[in-house]
Order: structure tokens, then C-alpha cells, then sequence
């Protein structure tokens, strides 16, 4: 794994990609390979936590990838360091010029600056791609701007993903991440519920920054964090309305056909196919039976998951 940190513990000199790189699709990948061309700095990934949209204007703003799950995703690209800049009012009233000198060129020692061509930057948004190629003119510093990928359906954008795992495409997610897409959580001490009706699961903690997809039951891989081998599972994702109607979200994970105590341990779960919504039974052996069916289902999906 990367370091993750702050500006001023950043190994010196940068060639630096500057972006929100949510979700690192094939488009944010473009950007980051822009920097690597040229062994001119450390290569470096800089982005803003949290999100401007959430000090700005109140948004709360989910995230694709948590900053520690970058770390992972961003070291096989040939990224050295991920460093987070802390965004605030101060910041966020700072002129694209100096934003640019403090932060870039002062506490970064850019010597290469790599964005997308959509990038906008300082007070008010007024600085833009223009804007940086003047200043890196006038410093000397390198600077690419890379054109927005796009295919027939459009650029390649992480609200494209969100899209797809809000409905439950799974299928689609991967092709726009162009990786599977994964979440992952510690496993928690449940009231044991389902293992009253025969089918006990594993309870995630989940980081409540993390986006997670659409509620519902889906065909999932399960793995233990630093360990090669997967399990076939079934996931639960949102309440339990038979059960307990007036429990809030949860994710549940049973693992079709493993039994290993995994109290305490960490999970990432890779969801396949999104199997049906959630609904209310009349009785506990109605929801049992239809576990049943999800868990068969479940199996039958994964068998042929390549």
C-alpha cells in the first residue's frame, strides 16, 4: 500500500495528477499515465478531503473508492504517494494563482501538473485548464491536460457509476470502473436472527462514506481481507423488513458454503448480480424459503462467474 498523506509530508519533488479521481475509471487512469511518461517528480495522486461540495454547499457526498482503498488501486498504476489536501472555506477562498503557489508549487514542489480537460480550480471555480497552463508557463512547470474519455453512451464519469449501482448494475459498474466493483467491512456481533431460521450471517460495519449499491439480495464473492481465497456468498443489503421492520440498514453475508467464525475479521465483498429488491413475508418460514431459492440462485450465478 502507498502512504496516504498530508501536503507537507509528501516526498519532494512531485509530477502530480490533480482530480477528485472517484470511482479511478479508465478516464482518471488517462490523466495519471500522463505523469508517468517523464520521470520529472515522485508520482503523485492529489486530491481534495473532504469532498469542495461538501464544505460548500452542505452535499454530503458519498464516495466510490475511500481514500485507503485508493492507496491500493493507485500502486499498481506506478503512483508512489496519494496526499490528501484538508478543503475548507480558507482554501476554497483562495485564488486559482494562489492556490497554485501554496499548495502546488511552495508545499508540493510540482514540477509536472497532469488534469483532465473539465478541471476547474480556486475561488469560485474561475480558474480552469487555461488558467494552469499560464501559470506553468510562467513557472516552469509542466503542465498536460487530458481529453475526457468517452464512449457511445457518453464521457466516462464517475456519476455514470453511481448510476449503475443505484440500479443494481453490477454488469455495467465493472465495464465503467473497467475492475470489479467492491466494498468492504468488518464483521460485527449480530442478535443472531438468522441463525434462528437456519441461515446465519456475517453483520458488515461499513465506512458511511463509502457508496454502496441499491438495497436488495445479490450474488456475491466474500473474501478475508489478505487472504487469496473466495466464498461463494448471498448478500443482504438495506433493512430487515420481516424480521425486524424497524432495523435500519445492514449488510448481511452468508457464505453458501463455508461455515468460518468471522468475528472480527474483515470482509471484501465483491456483489455479482443484484437478485431481487426486499420485500415483507407473511411468516419467518416464508422468508426461509425464499432464502433458500436466493442462496441456490446465488450459486448457480457464481458458477459461471468468470
Amino acid at each position: 500500500m502507498i502512504p496516504l498523506c498530508a501536503p507537507e509530508n509528501a516526498k519532494l519533488p512531485t509530477a502530480l495528477a490533480l482530480g477528485s479521481f472517484d470511482g479511478l475509471h479508465l478516464g482518471h487512469k488517462k490523466v495519471i499515465k500522463a505523469i508517468l511518461k517523464e520521470p520529472i517528480g515522485v508520482p503523485t495522486v492529489v486530491s481534495f478531503w473532504p469532498h469542495p461540495r461538501e464544505v460548500l454547499f452542505g452535499e454530503s457526498r458519498l464516495r466510490l473508492d475511500l481514500p485507503s482503498e485508493k492507496t491500493f488501486l493507485l500502486k499498481p498504476l506506478g503512483i508512489e504517494q496519494l496526499v490528501l489536501v484538508p478543503f475548507n472555506k480558507i482554501l476554497a477562498s483562495k485564488s486559482a494563482e494562489t492556490f497554485v503557489d501554496e499548495i502546488l508549487v511552495k508545499t508540493l514542489h510540482a514540477k509536472h501538473i497532469a488534469v483532465g480537460e473539465n478541471f476547474r480550480f480556486g475561488r469560485n471555480r474561475e480558474g480552469d485548464i487555461s488558467t494552469l497552463k499560464n501559470i506553468g508557463a510562467t513557472l516552469g512547470i509542466k503542465v498536460s491536460v487530458v481529453p475526457i474519455l468517452e464512449d457511445e453512451h457518453g464521457r466516462l464519469s464517475s456519476s455514470r457509476i453511481r448510476k449503475a449501482l443505484s440500479d443494481g448494475d453490477l454488469k455495467h459498474a465493472k465495464y465503467l470502473l473497467n475492475r470489479p466493483y467492491t466494498f468492504r467491512g468488518i464483521v460485527e456481533r449480530g442478535k443472531g436472527l438468522g441463525k434462528k431460521i437456519g441461515w446465519p450471517t456475517a453483520n458488515l460495519k461499513i465506512d458511511g462514506r463509502k457508496f454502496l449499491p441499491s438495497f436488495g439480495v445479490y450474488a456475491a464473492w466474500a473474501s478475508i481481507a489478505n487472504k487469496k481465497e473466495r466464498y461463494a456468498a448471498v448478500m443482504n443489503l438495506g433493512p430487515q423488513p420481516t424480521i425486524d421492520p424497524n432495523s435500519s440498514s445492514a449488510v448481511e453475508v452468508h457464505l453458501l458454503s463455508k461455515e468460518i467464525n468471522l468475528l472480527k475479521k474483515e470482509l471484501i465483498i465483491e456483489p455479482i448480480q443484484r437478485i431481487r429488491a426486499q420485500q415483507k413475508f407473511e411468516s419467518v418460514e416464508a422468508l426461509s424459503k425464499q432464502i433458500n431459492l436466493d442462496a441456490q440462485l446465488a450459486k448457480n450465478i457464481l458458477a459461471t462467474y468468470v
